[in-house]
């Protein structure tokens, strides 16, 4: 038996506590939608940072487009700030193979050259493809290889769920 995931509000408040001494006040955060749009709305108003948030919308520069399709919400992504030379969190719900986080850099670097990027991830599941690795985690998650670890919103809730893969 699998142990039980954790909550997502522990892991914001894990992420909250790592980040808060580290992160300047006009910090950019940047959420990938659309579960790290969830996590960056509530990173960015527990952090108090004076930059508006900011979401990228990634499906376009992805590698893997012809597997996965086109989303079935595209949405357009919105950085109401200048990226250049500007310090960048970079937020996503999972971290899994990095293929997402490959596709958000592209998609920044559309926008300008920031004077750095850290990453932060409510969940790290491990099974890099991609040499990327989070610089604030909420907590490192043991799934089964054949699931996904997906993150809802219910109503404002978050909550993570191990879904089986199709085959």
């Amino acid at each position: 038996m699998a142990a039980p995931l954790p909550e997502p509000e522990r892991l914001l408040e894990a992420l909250v506590a790592r980040m808060k001494p580290v992160t300047a006040p006009d910090a950019g955060i940047v959420g990938i939608y659309t579960g790290g749009a969830w996590v960056a709305e509530r990173l960015h108003r527990a952090l108090g940072l004076k930059t508006p948030l900011g979401l990228l919308a990634v499906t376009l520069h992805r590698d893997d487009f012809g597997r996965i399709g086109l989303h079935r919400e595209a949405r357009r992504s919105h950085l109401p700030f200048e990226v250049e030379g500007r310090d960048i969190v970079l937020v996503d719900d999972v971290l899994h193979t990095g293929r997402t986080v490959r596709a958000a850099l592209n998609e920044l670097w559309d926008f300008g050259r920031p004077r750095s990027v850290r990453l932060a991830v409510l969940a790290d599941r491990g099974g890099r493809e991609l040499p990327f690795a989070p610089d604030y985690t909420g907590a490192f998650v043991e799934i089964d290889p054949g699931e996904e670890l997906v993150l809802t919103n219910e109503g404002g809730r978050l909550r993570l769920a191990a879904v089986r893969r199709p085959a």
